[in-house]
């Protein structure tokens, strides 16, 4: 993008913009929740809505002037709920952690039991982890895997751990889980104690809105999921933000709407609504499934190459958009050393905890790689594969990051940032 006024204004934030595209333009994204937004979400995102506040909802606002804002709005929940195929949506939240935080404060009470799955296991912090200080404020159970050489969750285990617990939520999800759920099972565990399905989609909600993965709303699981909340980045490509989702209760959307607005946030970010509701629209046009599916055949692919060479994956493989490597099995380094390997090589990656890891989360024994920014890229099978072969390599110290940088900005200037997505 141009900066011209900033570079007239602010020299020091303008070098500091310059140098992150120009990191962004010559480094393989590699971490499975980053993405590239269109240049049409990122100039939505700098538009004069950031001018305006807008507490409520549109037709129901506490300032005047919001002629546009309620345009802007009723435009992204429409395209949401067209999307998801989903009765309610509201697009305020700020992000994914702020819209599970509303969703527990819409349907609970301080104390209510949650049902999620373990972050060790692959879930995520706002589903409950000590650290997190909403655990102070609601009680936390988990599930896990019941064999993680393949990833099948105890769903025995999850129904017993319902029966005994009877949460009000049961949560599913996750952030560094290289497999399916079942939602079938999982709603119908929630039903038989009284409890709400949640689904927490932000690193697939891409993949579910086009079609590529199964959607926890759809009829064929046996009992579908009554919310979804997610993320609007990942893969969405959106702007960072966040969304919740009601498949057909009034009652609950109405929850959800006081719990966001006044009862966790103040006035929306408009822009970012506007953003979203571009992103949406991208989402919506029918290139976008091909997009996805390639999400996924690219993953296979590099796990293909891993299986090969012997890597440890976690669960064996990859079912969805990320893979997770134990480093310290496969190459005796830890995540933080393999972090820092491919991050000299111009490749961007994350350190990340495995199941029943040793380690501490600042230094751990697993690498988490995902497929969503480098397939914006225009990356096929044949080029993961080969960027898969590659990082193989410098992990198990065949080839140096310094000598592969060239070679990584190569493939980067071949497969350029696209700024139009439809």
């Amino acid at each position: 993008m141009n900066y011209d006024f900033i570079k007239k204004q602010d020299e020091d934030v303008y070098g500091i913009l310059q140098g992150e595209e120009n990191r962004e333009s010559f480094t393989l994204e590699l971490i499975p929740s980053e993405n590239y937004a269109s240049k049409a979400v990122r100039e939505a995102m700098g538009s004069l809505f950031t001018n305006k506040y807008s507490e409520g909802y549109p037709g129901k606002r506490y300032y005047g002037g919001q002629e546009f804002t309620d345009k802007i709005e009723t435009v992204a929940i429409d395209r949401a709920k067209k999307l998801f195929n989903a009765e309610y949506a509201n697009v305020q939240p700020l992000g994914g952690a702020n819209a599970n935080i509303a969703l527990y404060f819409a349907l609970l009470n301080p104390g209510d039991t949650i049902l999620g799955m373990d972050l060790s296991h692959g879930g995520h912090l706002t589903h409950g982890h000590p650290i997190t200080y909403i655990s102070k404020i609601f009680n936390f159970v988990r599930y896990g895997m019941k064999d993680i050489s393949t990833g099948e969750i105890d769903y025995d285990e999850l129904r017993k751990v319902a029966h005994k617990e009877k949460p009000k939520i049961i949560l599913a999800g996750f952030s560094a889980f290289p497999r399916s759920l079942d939602y079938g099972r999982i709603a119908e565990i929630a039903r038989e104690v009284d409890a709400y399905s949640v689904m927490d989609a932000a690193h697939i909600a891409g993949m579910i809105a086009s079609g590529s993965l199964e959607h926890p709303f759809a009829p064929h699981h046996g009992v579908p999921f009554d919310v979804i909340t997610s993320t609007t980045h990942k893969t969405l490509r959106g702007p960072r933000g966040g969304l919740i989702l009601t498949r057909e209760s009034k009652e609950i959307a109405q929850k959800i709407d006081k719990a966001v607005f006044p009862g966790l946030q103040g006035g929306p970010h408009m822009h970012t609504i506007a953003a979203k509701a571009i992103a949406f629209k991208e989402a919506l046009h029918p290139s976008f499934k091909l997009y996805t599916d390639k999400i996924l055949a690219n993953a296979q692919a590099m796990a293909t190459v891993f299986s090969k060479e012997n890597i440890e994956m976690i669960t064996g493989g990859t079912s969805n958009h990320l893979i997770l490597i134990d480093v310290v099995k496969s190459f005796n380094i830890t995540g933080k050393e393999a972090q820092q390997l491919l991050d000299e090589a111009g490749i961007a990656t994350n350190m990340n905890m495995i199941p029943n890891d040793s380690r501490s989360p600042l230094d751990p024994s697993g690498l988490r790689i995902g497929t969503p920014a480098i397939t914006t890229r225009g990356f096929d099978e044949e080029a993961s594969r080969y960027l898969a072969q590659r990082m193989v390599n410098i992990l198990s110290k065949k080839e140096s990051p310094v000598s592969m940088r060239e070679t990584i900005k190569k493939l980067c200037m071949e497969h350029p940032i696209p700024e139009i997505f439809i």
